[in-house]
């Protein structure tokens, strides 16, 4: 008597199965060594980054309070360990500390008027590229504000470039630098424009902009509307 269809189907499916089962349990029982080895391996690497992260959050915390002391040891004028315990935290591998720690280290320079260690300082800022962009930005006015009557216009200019444009953070210091630096070159119908960007940028502190106008009218460019009139 011939076997139905649905039965040999049956039949080959449970026969598949049981081949699949048979071939998987083979696979387990000759990898097994292999298999947990890789499962030891993958729980050791993840502890050891969640430790790696408690490790560097505690860090962090810790270096953030040496910074809050020698800020007050500063205010308080007890200095004398101050020099050393900042250049620790300038290898910290907190951005925020390390580039704190530099323009804390650079503000000592300059109040002892060590302008060539207050520049390599800030010129460490501006090169390392671990630092986010905000920082090396400021580290760049900083610098070149130092630099500012040493270096030729024209790397002023280049410097302050992707800085001196309407709506950046910067615009006011690095603008006012470039259009000094175009004075310096003769290019004064430039240098009055830059001014008169300057005075036009409501975002620019107050002091910056109204310092624009009065040396861009000194150019023959009026930029006294971009200011607000004088309260009575």
């Amino acid at each position: 008597m011939a076997v139905p269809t649905d039965s040999n189907d049956t039949f080959l499916r449970e026969v598949d199965e049981n081949l699949r089962r048979d071939r998987l349990q083979d696979f387990f029982q000759k990898n097994a060594k292999w298999i947990a080895l890789g499962v030891i391996l993958f729980l050791a690497a993840a502890g050891g980054w969640i430790y790696w992260e408690q490790y560097q959050n505690k860090k962090a915390a810790e270096e953030s309070e040496q910074l809050h002391a020698i800020f007050n040891d500063i205010a308080q004028n007890k200095r004398q360990t101050v020099p050393q315990r900042v250049e620790k935290l300038e290898k910290s591998g907190n951005d925020i500390v390390r580039a704190t720690a530099l323009f804390t280290s650079a503000a000592l320079s300059l109040e002892k008027n060590d302008r060539t260690a207050a520049v390599a300082k800030y010129r460490e800022i501006v090169n390392d590229k671990g630092l986010p962009d905000a920082y090396r930005d400021a580290g760049n006015i900083r610098l070149t504000a130092l630099e500012f009557d040493t270096i030729k216009p024209d790397e002023v200019i280049a410097r302050m470039a992707p800085l001196a444009k309407a709506g950046n953070p910067w615009f006011g210091s690095a603008g006012e630098m470039t259009a000094l630096a175009l004075l310096k070159q003769g290019k004064r119908a430039e240098a009055g424009r830059m001014f008169a960007a300057v005075a036009a940028d409501t975002q620019v502190p107050g002091s910056i902009r109204a310092r624009a106008v009065q040396v861009a009218g000194t150019l023959g460019v009026d930029a006294s509307a971009s200011m607000p009139p004088v309260q009575q």
